[in-house]
């Protein structure tokens, strides 16, 4: 990757925490839901557990 293609993403990153952060707090508790069902259906260890070995 290219060095603007990294303040590129940064940007986007920050955009979105921005977004995120400007949502009323019942909303933003949704977004996490959401972010969670997905880590869980891709396969990923819930927080605090750990991932057994493959």
């Amino acid at each position: 990757m290219d060095v603007k293609s990294d303040q590129s993403d940064e940007a986007q990153g920050l955009r979105l925490v921005r977004a995120f952060l400007s949502l009323p707090p019942d909303k933003r508790a949704e977004v996490i839901a959401f972010v969670e069902e997905l880590a869980r259906a891709q396969g990923r260890p819930e927080a605090g557990t750990e991932a057994s070995p493959t």
